[in-house]
């Protein structure tokens, strides 16, 4: 399935949300889609990595970071993790570092600014709870699609074939 958002705007264009473009593209796969599982953590990166750590086919990790650009949630060690736990995508309402070997992997990622400090690992935080940045309320169980033009949200799967 191939994703373009603006082909998603224009033709389900009263069905999905958009968020403002406040995020950059950070990750080496340029376009990626799946089902939305949250966490919302500020500068504590604990429950982001022991989400990622789970199975995560057809899913993307949706972090609402409180969008703090102080504190990385995401850095090449979590995101490999995603990887080999077939995550499709993060996105990321904060920060993230190492963006030369990010860039470099099999994975989205979007999220709003890089800063070389990495954030805690209490697990601080809530998981599978509505999060609400860039305009848009994400739901667990959302389904959401992102390219290098934008990120679409959905409440329901969409036919893009």
């Amino acid at each position: 399935m191939e994703i373009n958002t603006s082909e998603i705007c224009d033709i389900y264009a009263d069905n999905v949300d958009v968020l403002e473009p406040v995020l950059s593209n950070f990750g080496g796969r340029d376009a990626y889609s799946g089902e939305v599982l949250t966490v919302k953590c500020f500068e504590d990166k604990g429950l982001v990595d022991k989400a990622l750590a789970t199975p995560g086919l057809g899913k993307v990790l949706v972090i609402d970071g409180g969008g703090s650009t102080r504190r990385a949630l995401i850095d090449a060690y979590n995101a490999q993790m995603a990887i080999e736990n077939e995550w499709e995508g993060i996105v990321c309402y904060g920060s993230v570092r190492e963006v030369d070997v990010l860039a470099s992997l099999d994975i989205g990622i979007h999220a709003i600014a890089a800063i070389p400090v990495n954030a805690g690992i209490k697990e601080e935080g809530e998981v599978d709870i509505p999060v609400n940045f860039a305009g848009v309320t994400f739901l667990p169980e959302d389904s959401i699609y992102a390219d290098s033009t934008g990120v679409v949200l959905s409440a329901e799967i969409l036919d893009l074939d």
